[in-house]
């Protein structure tokens, strides 16, 4: 699956019997299967972002969004997709700031995206759960506790939706339902919270901090600080 950022770029898709001309413009996507031959003719500067989606996981994403049976997706050539394009381009930053990336967030917008293909191009009626669509108590405290313990990002998804005997996908909707918060938004709040509490109960260096909350450095602190509290750590820590 591509999703376009650039508009411009023109394709001619050539089929055993006949050819077709395709106008790619920002926000357009491509579905198609790389098992099956592919001869094209391409024109113009394009910009791409790429997922390839092997069948065990196309499966795993179905069973995950709670419509198992889906085995492919609708072939789609230039048709425009505003939700699947901001979605993928919410992924842009961490691939190109691998270092920095939250693997937690990362999991979280992949699963998004995969839902919403398997919904959307799966060629299945979606059906309504009947289950409640938030986390019991038990669940909501396993999960914030196994996420409180990994602050730094390191565990997954779907280690928690398997704590909690969940999807991932189930989980991440419920978890939403209960907090008014992805699990990732609320990893990234509790780890300004301890930020926050390190600079004002303590004179650890900023760097020290930015390792001791799970930012991978000083840098990285600072730029995610400043856009929630809305001031950099050290200017927070002298008026506070």
């Amino acid at each position: 699956m591509g999703v376009s950022s650039l508009g411009g770029h023109t394709r001619r898709i050539f089929h055993e019997h006949r050819a077709e001309a395709h106008d790619f413009t920002e926000n357009s996507i491509y579905i198609r299967n790389l098992s099956e031959a592919y001869k094209a003719d391409l024109r113009g500067p394009f910009d791409f972002v790429l997922f390839e989606i092997s069948p065990a996981s196309l499966g795993k994403i179905a069973d995950d969004a709670e419509m198992p049976g889906v085995t492919s997706l609708s072939v789609e050539t230039a048709s425009k997709d505003i939700v699947l394009a901001n979605l993928a381009r919410a992924l842009i930053p961490a691939l190109e700031e691998p270092d920095e990336a939250n693997a937690l967030f990362v999991e979280q917008m992949t699963t998004a995206i995969g839902t919403y293909l398997v919904q959307r191009y799966g060629g299945r009626p979606t059906v309504a759960s009947d289950r409640s669509g938030s986390l019991s108590r038990t669940h909501e405290d396993l999960a914030k506790g196994l996420l409180l313990e990994n602050l730094d990002g390191n565990v997954s998804i779907s280690e928690v939706a398997q704590l909690c005997n969940l999807s991932r996908g189930y989980f991440i909707r419920a978890f939403r339902e209960t907090t008014g918060m992805t699990p990732y938004q609320w990893v990234l709040r509790e780890r300004i919270d301890r930020a926050r509490n390190l600079l004002r109960t303590s004179k650890t260096p900023l760097a020290e901090v930015a390792i001791a909350c799970g930012f991978a450095d000083q840098s990285h602190f600072t730029r995610v600080f400043a856009g929630i509290v809305g001031t950099t750590p050290g200017n927070w820590r002298r008026n506070t």
